[in-house]
């Protein structure tokens, strides 16, 4: 019989020497898992791909997803992200051995360090359980040569399999890989079949003298010219109560992936995407990312004018919040503190980067907000600390999490409501609960059941755009990027929200920020580049400038030129 362990050495030597690492090249895996220009990526997604077999060796066998894409950023760019077992980010502590494995010099050294790393992690290599990666890419061109790399990484791994799922959007996937470990359907079908039923499920609870008029039932989504138009038009027709129009869908010939489209280019530049115009006026429009993991929303207000009413992630998390504070009301009565029927810890989680004006409303509500460092896999960890948790980032990425325990008690409360008071408003209420909780993606921000959700909202309510704007009114903001020597030299604390090094900046930026009403500021080294972010609110945008321009020349003066 062979040496398992030579076999394994040939395996990775012969997937390493197809994609040789290009002389110069430096991957770093981070929230967005590693990106560059897409013919460029083959030698990351590779060994990306070996890191996916051996994480879900290292799970015992539990399926693993890894995704090409490169989200938000132009069509030429490509990247590739692991999902773990959950459903969510890959565990940061697998960060540093990716990175080393990305930038490993030779094949040579690439095999040592995945021996020496399955050691230190116990990994059983060419024995023990099998493991399984479901793979999925989006629609750029370099996607299928791609994924090609990284099936010969994951094949790289005696005993791994890849299973491939498709051209999905990002999210799909992360819930492909949830589901098929909670032992439930998970392929794409199964994914539309859930979020149609629970979105028709929560449309047909809304309260009679509620429902809306047809102009409420109007959506035009901007697509970016990705994956989730596609997606979109193929399940609009199986959405009833609502009439979505997709531009910038993504069929062929129609624009060019994310190019003045789509959700990050509408939220950070406010202005119309490409294809929307006077004939949209007053109409509702939403905006998918080029993965569709990111979700805005926008009213266009004037013919000849390219400015927008824009609804960004904070609003979309208030308006969640109203709606599941209402049902939790009527099941357990609104100021009923004792004895109540379904016991909720209900938190929501924001960074420093959140509208002073979206946090005062929501700490009016009563609500705990909580704050940790910027990034995603903070906030979703954070979340997970609660009964029902949600977090959005501004850029419109959140998404609703409900705990098993909650979700145990809700399906039990829910079958004796049933039996002794079908149809009451106890009853409507958690059956709304649990529709939400089967419509939103639990395992990461989903444009395409997000928008449902809001929609399903937003009919409930019988709320046009303006109720949904008027909720508050967003302080101005600025964010300035200043170079320093070096980033590091910044440190923080209090979620990023203030500086502990270097001594005397942070009472330097309390001095400045004292000399104005609703006056905010906070600085941070950025994960990315050689800069130091400075994000500034005030009552004026006037005020705001001349805030965030005093602090940057504080960090300067302090941190000194590069």
């Amino acid at each position: 019989m062979a040496d398992p362990g030579v076999e394994q050495r040939a395996a990775l030597l012969a997937a390493a020497s197809v994609f040789p690492l290009p002389d110069g090249a430096r991957f770093s895996y981070g929230t967005a898992g590693f990106r560059a220009e897409g013919s460029t990526m083959a030698p990351a997604v590779c060994r990306a791909g070996i890191v996916a077999a051996l994480r879900s060796l290292k799970l015992g066998g539990a399926s693993v997803g890894l995704v090409i894409t490169a989200s938000h950023n132009p069509v030429g760019d490509n990247g590739v992200k692991i999902v773990d077992a959950d459903g969510g980010m890959m565990s940061q502590a697998w960060e540093p051995f990716s990175d080393a494995l990305a930038n490993a010099p030779s094949p040579e050294a690439l095999v040592e360090l995945v021996l020496q790393f399955a050691k230190d992690e116990g990994i059983t290599l060419g024995g023990g359980p099998s493991a399984q990666v479901l793979l999925a890419r989006d629609t750029r061109p370099t996607g299928e040569y791609l994924l090609d790399a990284a099936v010969k990484g994951i094949n790289a791994i005696i005993g791994a399999t890849a299973l491939d799922m498709g051209i999905l959007t990002t999210p799909q996937l992360h819930w492909m890989v949830r589901s098929k470990n909670k032992s439930l359907k998970a392929s794409e079908e199964d994914y539309f079949t859930q979020v149609t039923e629970s979105f028709r499920h929560l449309l047909e609870l809304v309260p009679d003298d509620k429902y809306g008029d047809e102009l409420n039932k109007k959506l035009i989504v901007d697509g970016a010219n990705g994956i989730g138009g596609l997606k979109l038009e193929e399940i609009k027709t199986k959405l009833t109560g609502l009439h979505i129009h997709v531009k910038n869908s993504g069929k062929e010939g129609e624009g060019i992936l994310n190019e003045s489209c789509g959700a990050d280019f509408v939220q950070k530049e406010k202005v119309l995407p490409l294809g929307f115009g006077p004939e949209d006026i007053d109409v509702r429009c939403a905006s998918f990312d080029g993965d569709a993991d990111r979700l805005v929303y926008f009213r266009i207000t004037s013919p000849g004018n390219t400015t927008i009413d824009l609804v960004d992630g904070d609003k979309i998390l208030s308006l969640f919040v109203l709606f599941i504070r209402e049902q939790l009301d009527a099941i357990n009565g609104k100021d009923n503190q004792e004895n109540k029927v379904l016991p909720t810890r209900f938190g929501v989680v924001q960074t420093a980067y959140a509208n002073g004006a979206s946090t005062e409303f929501l700490k009016n509500l009563g609500l705990e907000v909580a704050f940790t460092s910027t990034g995603v896999k903070y906030l979703h960890k954070k979340a997970l600390e609660y009964d029902i948790g949600i977090y959005f980032e501004a850029n419109g990425h959140g998404t609703v999490l409900f705990s098993d325990e909650f979700i145990s008690r809700l399906e039990s409360l829910t079958t004796k409501l049933s039996s002794i008071a079908t149809g009451s408003a106890q009853h409507q209420a958690a059956l709304r609960l649990l529709a939400t909780s089967q419509l939103i993606n639990q395992a990461v921000g989903d444009a395409l059941s997000g928008m449902l959700l809001v929609e399903a909202v937003l009919q409930h309510k019988r709320w046009s755009f303006q109720n949904w704007c008027d909720l508050y009114t967003d302080l101005p903001s600025k964010q300035l990027k200043v170079k320093v020597k070096d980033r590091t030299s910044i440190v923080t604390t209090d979620a990023e929200r203030r500086v502990c090094q270097p001594s005397g900046l942070q009472e330097l930026i309390d001095t400045e920020v004292a000399n104005y009403c609703h006056g905010r500021c906070f600085v941070r080294p950025s994960g990315t580049e050689d800069v130091v972010r400075v994000y500034a609110e005030a009552s004026t945008m006037e005020a705001c400038d001349i805030l965030a321009k005093s602090v940057a020349q504080h960090v300067e003066r302090i941190l000194g030129y590069p």
